[in-house]
């Protein structure tokens, strides 16, 4: 299993176009913003903003995997130690993921990311 990096770091807002605001007036890139969550960034490192109606997972950290196969690979790793894990999710972008939660309680996320088409390639 080879983790590229810490991702993303999620936190639960009262008021989710209030905080997407704030941030983007900080500087941050709004990337994605639903219902109950939104997502921005500044450079590689991410910001999600997770509402109150947001049911998935409460305030975690995202880890990056370089490959695909390797969510697959943690995942069974994770389960057959007694990790508390959620199932694996199949995002539209090609991202997948799952969510699970350490010995303390602390939420955590496995993601893949693909790598982003140039603009141009293979149109």
């Amino acid at each position: 299993m080879q983790l590229k990096r810490i991702g993303h770091v999620a936190i639960c807002v009262q008021d989710l176009d209030r905080a997407a605001q704030f941030y983007q007036n900080l500087g941050m890139e709004l990337v994605w913003k639903d219902a109950d969550w939104a997502y921005l960034k500044a450079g590689n490192d991410g910001l999600a903003l997770l509402s109150p109606q947001y049911k998935q997972a409460g305030p975690h950290f995202g880890f990056i995997f370089h490959d695909r196969a390797e969510i697959e690979i943690a995942y069974e790793q994770l389960k057959a130690a007694g990790v508390h894990l959620t199932s694996i999710h199949e995002h539209r972008d090609g991202t997948a993921s799952f969510y699970g939660r350490d010995p303390e309680g602390n939420w955590f996320e496995y993601l893949y990311e693909p790598a982003p088409v140039a603009a141009g390639v293979g149109g």
